[in-house]
């Protein structure tokens, strides 16, 4: 006999597990480069900057899997991995895909699915930019890319994390995912496995972007446009 778990159930453990308090506001990067205290932004022009700030990030990602595929993935290695697809391993925790499992939580938890998400990337990320540097003739456009990309992933962290702030009102719920990361690094491979490997990071990430950036707008659907969230 199969018990089946609600999702409900799911997220309302994780929540009295994962509740802590945020000691200090966190200052965000306003478009000039300078400082401003994220406390005295809406939380809507908040939200819209999270969501430009994830497709940049998707985009930049996108231009980095074409330039890895371009440089070091030879077309017929391309057309059977479409084939075959890319073999992404699953996050150690649960993220909501299917219509069903989204109406079920909140929209707190809808960001801190993204949360989790952003911070499962940031090791694997890191892990990245070393194999890369290892490359004889990787341009410097790919490694200017995939570093750009993993500042930014902590940018994006940090936007996520105030934002959740504001919207518990003082309180936080935080999961920090760093030690349980997406791709775990092998001890000196085979260059060619390197090479899969690290491809395999970027086609995972890209797609991962794509569900921060999904929900992130779901979330601004459900905040701010409600009638227009028929479609998710």
């Amino acid at each position: 006999m199969h018990v089946i778990i609600p999702w409900s159930w799911v997220w309302g453990l994780l929540f009295w597990t994962c509740w802590e308090t945020l000691a200090q506001p966190l200052d965000c990067k306003d478009e000039l480069g300078g400082f401003t205290r994220c406390t005295s932004i809406s939380q809507e022009k908040l939200l819209d900057r999270i969501i430009q700030h994830a497709e940049l990030i998707y985009r930049v990602s996108e231009e980095s899997c074409a330039l890895f595929e371009d440089m070091f993935i030879p077309l017929p290695m391309r057309a059977v991995r479409i084939q075959g697809g890319n073999v992404c391993m699953a996050q150690p925790f649960p993220i909501p895909s299917s219509k069903s499992e989204l109406q079920q939580i909140s929209d707190k938890w809808l960001l801190h699915s993204v949360l989790m998400l952003v911070q499962s990337w940031i090791e694997p990320l890191v892990y990245l930019q070393t194999t890369l540097n290892q490359y004889d003739d990787a341009p410097d456009n790919l490694l200017n890319k995939t570093k750009w990309v993993a500042e930014k992933l902590l940018s994006l962290e940090q936007g996520v994390v105030v934002l959740m702030r504001k919207m518990l009102e003082g309180g936080i719920l935080t999961t920090s995912v760093h030690e349980q990361s997406v791709i775990q690094p092998d001890v000196q491979p085979e260059m060619l496995d390197s090479i899969l490997r690290d491809y395999n990071v970027l086609t995972c990430f890209k797609k991962d972007v794509h569900k921060m950036e999904t929900l992130l707008k779901l979330l601004k659907c459900r905040q701010f446009d409600k009638f227009s969230c028929i479609l998710y």
